[in-house]
């Protein structure tokens, strides 16, 4: 026989205990959908009159299920086209199943990790955003096909957040710049190279996502950064040892070239040997050196011209204010803040730091 009732997948309702037993109530997300709907208002009420046309008799239970069960279709049906994303949770940590066992059948994919793990308000932090427009950054390169087209449908949802925030905050443009030209260039390929066999749904919505990419990134290039007039010390003031350790705290190559750009004094102290050197004891290691010695016409080493010549053959360390975390003994991914139930003695020794990179390379099989 047909199972009537809710999707297997959905959280369930709320009871409330009354001096007449148990009785259901709605939860959050009922309410919500019934005061901002007028739609979902006049199937409420025509589920109201069909109950009252079935009255007490409990012949006609079945009939009152039929119609719970077409009002509640209707409400998921009219939020799915209403909103951006029908994904309504947000969960603070997942569990990375790679295989079957008798606890647990299936296992884990990138498009799933993609939905459950909150990524929307991930990018508010100043600490994740790196680290989620990198994350980004890879899934357009290489793993935008296999992704699910809900998983689609929430890359791009965050996608558009994320751009917003770097038009609304001036934070960080030029990462955002470089995620946004690699998806148009795979967007590109995919729709005019490969067609429509690669993709999840219909050609032209991609076409139309194509489209607003090359929105985005005329927008990103028009951005104007306002100019901060402020009364007090400014950065230009402050003696010339506080500029130089600033200096040595950045570990991107175009922040110091940018920054040697403002002032003369500034150009000066950014084309500093040592600096250079810094850098580059930073993000290479001590063999990659001797396979890419750069020499200048004084027989000395140019760390400058070294750094930009060793980036072209090797990849730069990563760093970020806060990353994904995997724990070996319960196999779970979580951001740390937010911390994961663990039956481990001693948690902490069970936690590693996860990459973009890694966090891709957990979910193939």
């Amino acid at each position: 026989m047909p199972f009537l009732g809710q999707d297997w997948r959905s959280p369930g309702w709320s009871w409330t205990k009354t001096e007449g037993g148990w009785q259901r109530g709605l939860d959050h997300y009922d309410h919500t959908m019934k005061n901002n709907n007028p739609e979902l208002q006049c199937a409420t009420i025509a589920k109201a009159v069909l109950l009252t046309f079935c009255g007490d008799n409990k012949k006609n239970l079945f009939v009152e299920d039929v119609c719970e069960l077409a009002a509640t279709k209707k409400q998921k049906d009219f939020y799915n086209i209403t909103t951006k994303s029908h994904f309504v949770y947000r969960d603070e940590w997942i569990y990375v199943q790679k295989g079957s066992t008798k606890e647990r059948h299936g296992y884990c994919t990138l498009g799933e990790a993609l939905n459950r793990l909150d990524f929307s308000s991930a990018i508010q932090d100043l600490r994740r955003f790196n680290y989620v427009a990198k994350l980004f950054q890879l899934i357009a390169r290489s793993q935008l096909t296999s992704l699910s087209g809900a998983a689609q449908k929430n890359y791009f949802n965050v996608l558009e957040k994320m751009v917003h925030k770097v038009l609304v905050d001036q934070y960080n443009p030029r990462l955002v710049k470089e995620l946004l030209q690699d998806l148009n260039s795979t967007l590109y390929d995919l729709t005019v190279h490969m067609g429509r066999c690669v993709l999840v749904g219909n050609i032209n919505i991609w076409l139309c996502r194509l489209e607003t990419i090359l929105k985005w990134q005329k927008q990103l290039n028009n951005l104007q950064i306002p100019e901060q007039i402020r009364t007090g010390l400014s950065f230009s003031d402050l003696p010339i040892y506080m500029h130089n350790k600033i200096l040595c705290k950045l570990s991107d190559a175009c922040d110091i070239v940018n920054l040697g750009q403002a002032t003369p004094t500034l150009h000066v102290l950014c084309e500093d040997r040592i600096l250079w050197k810094k850098l580059c004891s930073f993000h290479f290691s001590d063999k990659q050196f001797c396979r890419n010695m750069v020499l200048s016409n004084n027989d000395n080493v140019d760390w400058k011209l070294m750094y930009f010549t060793l980036q072209k053959h090797h990849p730069k360390k990563e760093e970020y204010g806060d990353t994904l975390h995997f724990c070996k003994h319960c196999s779970s991914l979580f951001w740390k803040d937010s911390g994961h139930p663990c039956t481990a003695n001693n948690p902490d020794s069970c936690l590693s730091p996860v990459s973009p990179q890694h966090f891709i390379d957990l979910f193939k099989f």
